[in-house]
C-alpha cells in the first residue's frame, strides 16, 4: 500500500489470478505477476492508496491427489508449496501486499455468505445427473481424469472431453475402453444431486457489463459468442471426497473451485483489512463503492472472471470489477512450453542462473493492453537487456560519475548546462506514465529507451572525456557530469516500477530516499552522491545456457528424437509414447534382467544431493539393500516408506559420492516431479521375481 498518499488519491485494489497450489511456478505464471507488479508499484509511486492482493488456489481433487502422492494432507501440502511461493516471488521482486490461501476461514465464511444469498434469492437449483464413478477409489471422476478410445479415430489414451489426435470433442460415455486417469479401473456411471448457479438469470446484466468498458473489446466478442448463444447454468458442487467447503446444509456436497477462487481476492484482502488500521472492506467491495478494483488474469479464464465473477458479485449486492485486463499465453523460443522439449522453465531455475530484473525488463518491453501472446527469444532477450539496461542506462551514470567522486568531491554543480534536453526529459513524464496507467509498458519502455539514446548521444558530444583533460575546464567538466547524473536519475524513476532493485541502489548512489514520480520535475544541485558502484552487469550466453540445460533435465528420462505421431498430429505428451520404443531386444538379452519385489524399509533426503533419495530395501535376502534413487522432487520420503516397489536386483554396484547404490528402483515419467515408482498388486512379497 502507498503511504503517501494525498487528497485527489484513488484507492485501488489489484489482484492477479490465484496460481493453483499444485507445482512449481512457472515462467508463463510470472508474465502474469511480474505484469501486476508493475502496474502496482506506478501506482504507488504516483501517490495513490494501491493495494496488491492474492493468494494461493488451495483446492480441488487435484490437489488431493499431490498431497496423497506424497503421503501428506492436502493442508500440509498447500502449505509447503505457499513458502515456496513466497520465497519465488520475493526473489522476483513481486510486492503483494497480502499473499494468502483460499483455505482460510475468511474465504470460507465469505463463500457462505455469498452461496446463501445467491440461494435466498432463487439463484440457486438443484438436479440430479449422472456422472462417471470410480469404483475403486469411490469418487466420481472429471472428464480430465478419464481416458480412453476416441470414438470418432480409435486413438488411445485421450481425454474424456476431446481427442488431441483428430480434434473431435464428446461425452466421456463416447470413449471406449474408457479408465480412471487415477486408479485404472473402469468407470460407472452413477447418480448423484448437484447444486447449480443460475447464470440465465444474468443474460440481460451481463450483455450490458460486458460491453460497459470493463474489459477489451477483444474479450468482448469473445464472450458474446457464449451470450449469443444462450447461458447454460453452473455446476458450482462436487461431491465427497475433495478438498475444499462443504456446502452450508449440504453434507457430502463441497464448492467447486472455481467457486471459492475469485471470492478468494475477497478474503485475502480481507484478512489485510482486519490486521490494518485504516483499511476498510466494505469500503471496496459494496455496491456503491467508489474504489477501484483491478483483475489482472490470463486469457484462459476469461469466461470464470467475466461470466460468472461478475453475475455472482451482481447477485449479491457486491460491486463488480473495474477493469479486468487480459493477457495471452508465454512461449519460449517459439514454441509453447513444454517439458518434453525442454522449454518448461520454472521460476526457481531462472533464479538460480539470472538476475530476476533482466526478466521483468524484458517482459515489460514486450506487453502491451492487447491480448497477445509474449516470446521469451533467449537470442533477443541477452541483446535487448545488455543494449538498453546496461548499455544506454546505467552507461549514462558510469561515464559520469568516476568524475564526480575524484574531481569534484562527489557534489553535483548548481548549473544544468542541458536544460533543453533536461526539459524533453522531466516532459516525457505523463507520456510515460499514460502509457503505464493503459498497461502498454512496451510504449513506455520505448519512450525510456529513447530518452535514454538522446542522453548517450548528448555526452558522445560534449566528451566529458577530453574536457577533463583540458586545463581551465573544471566547471565545464563538473556541469557535464552533474547534468548526466541527473539524466540517469530521471530515467531511473520512469524505470523503477519495472527495476525497483535497481532503483533502489541507483538511490543509495544519488544519496537520496525514495524515488518518486513527482521527483521528476525537478534535477539535484549542490547535491552530495555516494561512490558509484556498479548497477547491473550483462547478460552472460553461459548463464542462459544453464538455465536451459537444467530446464531440459525434466525430460531427462525421454530421448532427444522427434515426438512419435499419428497419422500428421503429433502425439499429445502426456501420451506415454511420447519417448520413442527402444530398439528390439532378444528374450535372452531381458532375462539377464533380474527384477524383483523390493519393500521400502526406509527413504531419506541426501545431504549435498538436490535430485535423490537414499532406499533402504528389503529384497527377502536377510539383509537390506541401499539404493540412490533420483526422485526426490515426485516424493517426500515419509510417503514411500512400507510401499513395495520393483527394483534391478542384479545391477552391478555403483560407488558415488554419497555412498554404494546396490540397484535401482523402476520408475515412469519424464523427469523432476513428474515421476512414479512402479508398486505392485496387494500380495506381492519382498523378493518374488518379476517375469
Amino acid at each position: 500500500m502507498s503511504n503517501h498518499t494525498s487528497a485527489s488519491a484513488r484507492k485501488i485494489l489489484v489482484t492477479s489470478a490465484l496460481p493453483y497450489a499444485n507445482g512449481p511456478l512457472h515462467m508463463g505464471h510470472m508474465v502474469e505477476y511480474i505484469q501486476t507488479d508493475i502496474w502496482s508499484r506506478f501506482q504507488k509511486m504516483r501517490g495513490h492508496m494501491c493495494t496488491y492482493v492474492c493468494a494461493d488456489d488451495a483446492h480441488g481433487t487435484a490437489i488431493s491427489l499431490h498431497a496423497e502422492k506424497q503421503g501428506i494432507t492436502p493442508e500440509e501440502s498447500v502449505a509447503r508449496i505457499h513458502q515456496d511461493r513466497l520465497a519465488d516471488f520475493g526473489d522476483f521482486h513481486v510486492q503483494f501486499d497480502n499473499y494468502f490461501s483460499t483455505h482460510s476461514e475468511e474465504n470460507r465464511e465469505l463463500c457462505s455468505e455469498i452461496y446463501l444469498k445467491l440461494k435466498e434469492r432463487g439463484h440457486i437449483a438443484s438436479r440430479s445427473i449422472v456422472q462417471a464413478y470410480d469404483p475403486e477409489k469411490k469418487m466420481f471422476l472429471a472428464d480430465r481424469y478419464i481416458k480412453g478410445e476416441c470414438p470418432k479415430c480409435g486413438a488411445k489414451d485421450q481425454y474424456g472431453d476431446n481427442c488431441e489426435v483428430c480434434s473431435a470433442t464428446y461425452s466421456p460415455t463416447d470413449l471406449k475402453n474408457p479408465y480412471s486417469t487415477i486408479s485404472g479401473a473402469t468407470p460407472i456411471e452413477k447418480e448423484s444431486e448437484h447444486f447449480f448457479f443460475k447464470l440465465t438469470d444474468f443474460q440481460e446484466f451481463l450483455q450490458g457489463w460486458t460491453r460497459s468498458g470493463t474489459i477489451k473489446d477483444e474479450i468482448a466478442n469473445k464472450l458474446a459468442e457464449w451470450l449469443d448463444t444462450g447461458l447454460q447454468d453452473w455446476d458450482i458442487s462436487r461431491d465427497a471426497p475433495y478438498f475444499g467447503f462443504e456446502i452450508p446444509g449440504e453434507p457430502g456436497k463441497f464448492f467447486y473451485v472455481w467457486l471459492d477462487a475469485p471470492i478468494g481476492y475477497m478474503a485475502s484482502f480481507k484478512n489485510l483489512c482486519d490486521r490494518t488500521e485504516g483499511l476498510n472492506f466494505d469500503e471496496y467491495w459494496k455496491k456503491d463503492s467508489t474504489a477501484e478494483v483491478h483483475h489482472f488474469i490470463g486469457k484462459d479464464i476469461v469466461n470464470f472472471h467475466c461470466l460468472f465473477w461478475p453475475a455472482m458479485l451482481h447477485g449479491t449486492d457486491y460491486r463488480t470489477p473495474t477493469k479486468v485486463s487480459v493477457h495471452g499465453y508465454l512461449t519460449i523460443n517459439g514454441e509453447k512450453m513444454s517439458k518434453s522439449r525442454g522449454t518448461f522453465i520454472t521460476a526457481r531455475t531462472y533464479l538460480d542462473h539470472l538476475d530476476p530484473e533482466y526478466l521483468r525488463y524484458y517482459y515489460a518491453a514486450k506487453l502491451s493492453s492487447r491480448v497477445d501472446d509474449l516470446d521469451l527469444n533467449t537470442t533477443d532477450f541477452i541483446q535487448r537487456v545488455n543494449s538498453d539496461l546496461v548499455g544506454k542506462v546505467v552507461n549514462i551514470a558510469s561515464r559520469n560519475a568516476g568524475f564526480i567522486a575524484k574531481r569534484f568531491d562527489g557534489k553535483l554543480s548548481e548549473t544544468d548546462c542541458a536544460p533543453e534536453l533536461t526539459k524533453a526529459f522531466m516532459d516525457a513524464s505523463e507520456t510515460i506514465a499514460n502509457a503505464y496507467e493503459e498497461r502498454e509498458f512496451g510504449k513506455a519502455m520505448r519512450e525510456i529507451m529513447a530518452l535514454a539514446d538522446k542522453a548517450n548521444a548528448w555526452i558522445d558530444d560534449v566528451k566529458p572525456w577530453v574536457v577533463a583533460k583540458e586545463e581551465g575546464k573544471d566547471k565545464e567538466l563538473h556541469d557535464i557530469c552533474s547534468t548526466g547524473i541527473n539524466l540517469f536519475r530521471l530515467l531511473t524513476i520512469y524505470l523503477k516500477p519495472v527495476l525497483p532493485a535497481m532503483a533502489e541502489k541507483a538511490a543509495a548512489f544519488l544519496n537520496v530516499g525514495e524515488l518518486e514520480w513527482e521527483h521528476s520535475q525537478h534535477l539535484l544541485f549542490n547535491h552530495g552522491v555516494n561512490k558509484f558502484k556498479p548497477l547491473m552487469t550483462r547478460v552472460e550466453q553461459a548463464k542462459v545456457d544453464a538455465m536451459m540445460e537444467d530446464s531440459q533435465k525434466l525430460a531427462a528420462a525421454m530421448k532427444a528424437a522427434s515426438p512419435a505421431k499419428e497419422g500428421d498430429k503429433p502425439v499429445s505428451e502426456d501420451n506415454a509414447l511420447a519417448e520413442p520404443i527402444a530398439d528390439t531386444i532378444e528374450f535372452g538379452d531381458f532375462a539377464k534382467v533380474d527384477l524383483r519385489i523390493a519393500k521400502i524399509v526406509n527413504a531419506e533426503f541426501v545431504e549435498g544431493a538436490d535430485k535423490l533419495l537414499r532406499l533402504t530395501l528389503d529384497i527377502g535376502e536377510g539383509k537390506t539393500r541401499n539404493v540412490f534413487s533420483g526422485i526426490r522432487a515426485a516424493y517426500a520420503p515419509e510417503a514411500l516408506v512400507g510401499k513395495h516397489t520393483v527394483m534391478v536386483a542384479n545391477l552391478a554396484a555403483r560407488k558415488m559420492k554419497f555412498g554404494i547404490s546396490e540397484g535401482m528402483v523402476l520408475a515412469a515419467g519424464p523427469g523432476g516431479s513428474d515421476l512414479w515408482i512402479l508398486e505392485p498388486h496387494d500380495g506381492a512379497k519382498p523378493g518374488m521375481r518379476v517375469m
